[in-house]
């Protein structure tokens, strides 16, 4: 077993369910020291599922709000003294419909839920990286950026691709890594806790169908991926294994660039 994190201090964001969950166990098992945080309180389990193979802290947070990723921050520091890695994983479509079927207000959900979180969560994670003068962020954007029904989410992930060029930019210098992946469609346990908490009406699915078909038909491989190749290229760039790499969006999507 690599152990690539050991005496790294990783804080991981919708740690509860799909991609986040299954990056904060690889993580663990490489050693690394963990802040795992959720808006559900489903990322409390993961304290006992961990428990005895990393020391792992788990909190509740709204991260669309920055005072709540400025108290993240914060609290990783009070346990672990430093921050080596940050893993913004949150996000992720709310609803999926051709953009003129979209009320202003799930415009701006889609926008909050997508962009903001990462960009708070750079921001509040920064000044602890530059006392440091070391640091490895990776954010999760998506292929989804060129793709059918998911204009709002395409747009905040568009901007996330931006934040990781420009912050790269900014800090590549002062000792500090800031890349992204982009996944394409995966295969993933049913979510416990939907996104937008509704049924889905038959034009809904059909909707959602348009958006699976598309992603296979983009993809040269022609399938959907799995929890653990999306983990593999997160838990990669956030290794020294990446450390001269910086300022990339990875494209996971079998082939898809998005």
């Amino acid at each position: 077993m690599s152990m690539r994190f050991q005496h790294k201090v990783a804080v991981v964001t919708g740690a509860a369910q799909g991609i986040g969950r299954r990056v904060a166990e690889r993580m663990a098992e490489e050693g690394a020291r963990l802040l795992l945080v959720d808006r559900s309180e489903l990322v409390h389990e993961l304290a006992d599922e961990l428990a005895g193979v990393a020391e792992v802290l788990t909190l509740t947070a709204d991260l669309e709000q920055f005072a709540e990723c400025q108290r993240v921050m914060a609290a990783a520091l009070e346990r672990f003294g430093r921050l080596d890695i940050l893993i913004n994983n949150v996000g992720g479509t709310i609803w999926a419909k051709p953009f003129e079927h979209y009320q202003a207000h799930e415009i701006e959900a889609e926008v909050r839920r997508s962009l903001f979180p990462t960009l708070w969560c750079c921001h509040a994670a920064l000044p602890q990286m530059l006392e440091q003068g070391s640091g490895a962020i990776v954010n999760v954007s998506s292929i989804a950026t060129r793709g059918v029904n998911r204009v709002p989410y395409g747009a905040a992930k568009g901007g996330v691709n931006a934040l990781t060029a420009c912050l790269a930019f900014e800090t590549a210098e002062r000792g500090i890594r800031v890349n992204a992946t982009a996944p394409g469609g995966t295969e993933a346990p049913p979510r416990r806790i939907p996104r937008n908490g509704a049924e889905q009406s038959e034009q809904e699915k059909v909707w959602y169908q348009q958006i699976v078909d598309q992603t296979v038909s983009s993809s040269l491989m022609k399938r959907y991926g799995t929890i653990d190749d999306q983990a593999g290229a997160i838990l990669f760039l956030a290794s020294d294994d990446a450390a001269y790499i910086t300022g990339v969006t990875l494209p996971v999507g079998g082939g898809d660039l998005g």
